[in-house]
């Protein structure tokens, strides 16, 4: 089994998540007593919310190269940029480091394809919706049609991330908002399916609350890390 490096913390809430994920998935394919191989750098992430927010992705970016670079020094094998956001910076990243970045994008956009989908509705922060990081990755490399909510639907996805599922906080009028943008956008943009585009949203929203397919990021993140590690 091959070493994990997570670059986590960007939230911890669902940096956690992911530590839960990769041990059951790989007890799940090995039994017993197994778990994950993993190697854990997580970030302070007030530090990297006021980059982000700022604007200094390049400051940023030295934070994660340098996590990145002492992780694989503490023997990680393969590299989880744990949050969608950051991915912006996944190309520096991998170019910072020898071993290879599972990049949650490429995972999530295959689970779409295999599904059968084309026209997924993408939540997520306000910077992975409206920047071309992303979205242009799913439609360039992968033929989707990613689609994201109005300003309005944006502005109250983004909200609901940093001030509340960031935090920990889960309720349910956010909940039901999350619920009725996604109808909205069925409705009016023929979307086919959900991607959960940040790794929090997971603690929101889920399968259960849609009857078209939900693509949850952070488990088919996982899934494909599990797969690197035992393959």
């Amino acid at each position: 089994m091959k070493t994990l490096g997570l670059l986590g913390g960007m939230s911890w809430e669902s940096t956690a998540i992911y530590y839960r994920l990769l041990n059951e998935i790989v007890r799940e394919r090995l039994g017993g007593l197994h778990s994950a191989r993993l190697l854990l750098w997580s970030f302070d992430f007030a530090e990297i919310a006021e980059r982000q927010h700022h604007g200094d992705w390049d400051g940023a970016g030295m934070l994660l190269v340098e996590a990145a670079r002492k992780l694989e020094a503490g023997g990680a094998e393969g590299l989880l940029l744990c949050t969608n956001t950051m991915h912006k910076l996944a190309d520096q990243v991998q170019a910072s480091v020898s071993i290879p970045l599972i990049h949650i994008a490429d995972a999530t956009a295959m689970a779409v394809k295999r599904a059968g989908m084309q026209r997924p509705a993408l939540l997520a922060t306000r910077f992975t919706m409206e920047q071309d990081f992303y979205k242009g990755r799913l439609a360039e490399k992968y033929g989707l049609s990613p689609v994201v909510p109005d300003a309005a639907g944006r502005d109250m996805v983004h909200r609901v991330i940093y001030e509340e599922l960031c935090q920990g906080i889960v309720t349910e009028i956010s909940k039901a908002a999350y619920i009725a943008e996604t109808e909205r956008l069925r409705r009016e943009e023929a979307v086919d399916s959900v991607i959960m585009g940040c790794t929090e949203i997971t603690m929101l929203i889920g399968q259960q609350d849609f009857d078209i397919p939900v693509f949850d990021t952070t488990r088919i993140h996982a899934e494909a890390a599990v797969e690197f590690a035992l393959g």
